[in-house]
């Protein structure tokens, strides 16, 4: 996105890709589909030490805009949910757009370059080891660590600590929890049953969907806690949101006991979930007081990770280069003059749903028209 901006206006722009495909990740995305924006970006979706870095970049480059490059190819696309707009077909659409547009805008893009060196006199020199190339800007767009089988290295960061630029430390982000051994016996033989929750941690919360697997939690609703929450932190499940699950209990000559409380939980809940919920709270005699934290113990059910998944299950990275140091209208280095970092690589990290190629969309071009 960057390189088209700035080929449109007139730049002689060379990009260059370590992989021996461009747009790897591209293709990946939303299980093929590619989510590529999401209609109701804005920069509350964002996690940054700085929350309002990304307006700027966010409110010149808007889904709108991302759309109408969508539609100029004729690429069939839906809303899924919640904003999240989906090819119709494959990712491979999306990528061939953006080649498309960068050779129409003149852009040259070099695969297989590996970095070996970058320096900076008069102009910037990138040495790789086919060659060596020099320009008066250089842009960072190498994303995050997240995913390394894709080829994600620590190369932006490195560049950026090679210039004096400050780091916000990284982490894993929308990524799975691992359970304790205690809670992975007492549900991962579950893995595979999914229910709509509220999971929330600290101030976080999030309505979607839970997915139990066979070393802990994920699903939307953890992914996306997963980006708020901090080592040694309890998270909460509330598993029958804004409703009773067993109110029938307690109506006079109703039978109480385990079996009448799975049937009903059964009513809301897959049957295994169910019976595991009664099987793992099942009180010492079934009195009102003792049925009602029953229920309450449903809306907060309490786990304890014993981490995540880490960067191989990540889809992508929080923390990055400190927005402190670049400009929120170019994305330029405040310090180095024509430095610039975009995307991933930045200290600023989507919630799951296309806001994340949104980032990178709206920081490309924010880049892209300066250079």
């Amino acid at each position: 996105m960057c390189a088209i901006e700035a080929g449109k206006r007139g730049r002689r722009v060379a990009v260059l890709d370590h992989g021996d495909r461009p747009g790897k990740k591209i293709l990946i995305s939303g299980g093929g589909r590619c989510n590529f924006t999401n209609l109701h970006c804005r920069p509350e979706n964002f996690l940054s030490a700085n929350p309002h870095f990304a307006r700027s970049a966010l409110a010149r480059f808007t889904p709108q805009d991302f759309l109408a490059l969508v539609e100029k190819h004729n690429i069939p696309y839906h809303e899924k949910t919640l904003g999240q707009l989906f090819c119709d077909g494959s990712a491979k659409e999306i990528l061939a757009m953006l080649l498309a547009e960068c050779a129409e805008a003149g852009v040259a893009i070099f695969l297989n370059q590996h970095i070996q060196r970058v320096e900076k006199e008069e102009v910037f020199l990138v040495n790789t080891k086919a060659s060596g190339f020099l320009a008066p800007a250089l842009v960072i767009a190498t994303g995050g660590l997240s995913i390394p089988k894709m080829g994600a290295t620590s190369l932006g960061y490195q560049i950026a600590e090679q210039f004096g630029i400050a780091i916000q430390e990284c982490r894993p982000a929308l990524v799975p929890f691992l359970l304790e051994q205690s809670d992975q016996q007492d549900w991962c033989d579950l893995a595979g049953l999914s229910a709509e929750v509220i999971a929330s941690t600290g101030r976080q919360q999030f309505r979607e969907k839970l997915l139990i697997t066979h070393r802990g939690l994920s699903g939307p609703a953890i992914l996306q806690l997963s980006s708020y929450w901090k080592e040694s932190e309890a998270i909460s499940v509330d598993w029958a949101p804004e409703k009773p699950a067993l109110t029938s209990l307690l109506a006079t000559n109703t039978r109480r006991d385990a079996n009448a409380a799975k049937a009903t939980l059964r009513e809301t809940f897959p049957a295994r979930l169910a019976d595991r919920l009664v099987d793992l709270a099942t009180p010492s005699r079934w009195t009102n007081a003792a049925i009602q934290q029953l229920e309450n113990r449903l809306h907060h059910w309490p786990f304890d990770p014993d981490g995540t998944e880490g960067y191989d299950k990540a889809e992508v990275t929080a923390g990055g280069v400190d927005t402190a140091e670049l400009s929120a209208k170019t994305m330029e280095s405040k310090r180095i003059p024509g430095l610039f970092f975009i995307g991933e690589v930045v200290d600023v990290t989507g919630q799951l749903g296309g806001f994340n190629f949104q980032w990178a969309w709206a920081s490309g071009a924010a880049a892209g028209r300066c250079l």
